[in-house]
């Protein structure tokens, strides 16, 4: 393997890869708590939780932790998705045994101090007003609450302003004692990092983390998902999440699935950038992906056109998914978006940051952690019959429809018809 990695006795993996050559590393602590783990009572707890880790604990103010990683020329973060959540740095090598340490004292000591709730909570509801002042996210948020309706998979990362205005520090704490325990923890590293090294200090600085069973992913079923969500609003363009349940994480249509999608909605040479903004200029912003969890995920398409536009998009959608369910990709479109993927991967691997994260967000999903040749071997393993069977099993199902524009609900099903 080119990776490393010990379990400790309470449970908690530690995994590192030694890159050559470089002077820096990347730290990762991730806990398996993400917005799908909330109670609907909790919403955003999660989140909130990622911020309040950085407010102090009973040793360092906020502005203690701040100084310690700038004085080292570090850089500090954290980010919270529906699956995980992740508290990450970069350093130089020689202040691997700080970053751990005081990443540690945050992640196991924070006090969740009253008015540092009070402050926080301030700055989360500004988070989520943004994001609702943006279309082109907001709409991601109709087309999820739509396709999982009844499953926490469907709810904002960011919770709502009521929910998040009534956080408490019990809420805190009882959160810390329910998630944050060694069973739902990995350790990453890459970069000049020496793996018993880091086992050393992990062990140190964790080892009063108690032990406990990681948080179960189930199955996701979603019998009567919504097929349109729609937010009538003022804006100059219709913003349109065109979709379906995906490929799942771990699936080994995985690959097949990236292929056909960047065929359909990637790079300029893709077949709905080509019709839909070079031959006939209706959009600035048109991509397809899939935002793939454990035991589910979504497929979608986004456009960015005139509310005029709409049907006329709407139609070239349609037309160029069943082309495709019917004749699947030619072999010089598979050839190239094999290469166009496989590019990108490597592109992407550049720092030392990119193999924390690959490493990390594997092991706490409880995937196969392939190295990058692995990567590209199943890549340009795929077949045309892959790619056309996996449009055919994804792009048949009927679609789940979110739109924000100034159209209301006749308008829209009138595009629709």
């Amino acid at each position: 393997m080119y990776y490393q990695k010990t379990t400790l006795p309470n449970g908690l993996a530690v995994i590192s890869e030694h890159i050559s050559g470089v002077r820096s590393v990347a730290l990762g602590i991730w806990f398996r708590v993400g917005s799908r783990d909330e109670e609907p009572a909790q919403l955003g707890l999660t989140h909130f939780m990622e911020h309040m880790m950085f407010k102090g604990t009973s040793t360092r103010s906020a502005l203690d932790i701040s100084m310690i990683f700038d004085s080292m020329g570090a850089e500090l973060n954290a980010f919270t998705s529906k699956e995980y959540t992740c508290y990450y740095a970069r350093i130089t090598y020689e202040h691997l045994d700080t970053a751990v340490e005081v990443l540690a004292d945050m992640l196991q000591s924070s006090e969740f101090a009253r008015d540092a709730i009070e402050t926080e909570r301030q700055v989360v509801i500004e988070e989520i007003a943004r994001y609702e002042d943006e279309p082109s996210d907001h709409v991601g948020e109709l087309f999820t609450e739509a396709l999982f309706p009844s499953h926490q998979l469907g709810r904002s990362i960011l919770g709502t302003r009521d929910i998040v205005g009534g956080f408490s520090h019990d809420d805190c704490a009882n959160y810390l004692n329910k998630h944050y325990h060694a069973g739902n923890v990995v350790v990453t590293a890459a970069g000049n990092v020496e793996h018993q090294r880091l086992v050393t200090l992990v062990t140190r600085f964790f080892e009063q983390m108690p032990a406990g069973t990681a948080n179960d992913r189930g199955e996701v079923h979603e019998p009567h998902r919504e097929l349109l969500a729609f937010d009538q609003k003022e804006t100059e363009q219709a913003h349109l999440l065109y979709g379906m349940p995906g490929i799942p994480l771990g699936a080994e249509d995985r690959f097949a699935s990236r292929l056909m999608e960047t065929a359909l909605g990637g790079p300029m040479s893709s077949r709905l950038f080509q019709e839909i903004r070079e031959k006939r200029g209706l959009a600035y912003a048109v991509y397809a992906g899939t935002s793939s969890y454990m035991n589910a995920a979504q497929f979608f398409i986004y456009v960015g056109t005139r509310p005029s536009n709409l049907k006329e998009v709407i139609g070239i959608l349609r037309q160029e998914i069943s082309l495709l369910i019917d004749k699947g990709l030619t072999a010089d479109e598979l050839k190239r978006v094999q290469e166009y993927s496989v590019g990108q991967l490597v592109l992407s691997e550049e720092s030392t940051r990119a193999h924390m994260l690959r490493l990390g967000s594997n092991a706490v999903q409880d995937l196969e952690i392939l190295s990058l040749d692995e990567v590209v071997k199943r890549f340009r393993a795929v077949s045309l019959d892959d790619v056309l069977r996996v449009a055919k099993h994804v792009l048949s199902a009927p679609p789940t429809v979110a739109v924000i524009s100034p159209l209301d609900k006749a308008e829209l099903q009138t595009v629709l018809a």
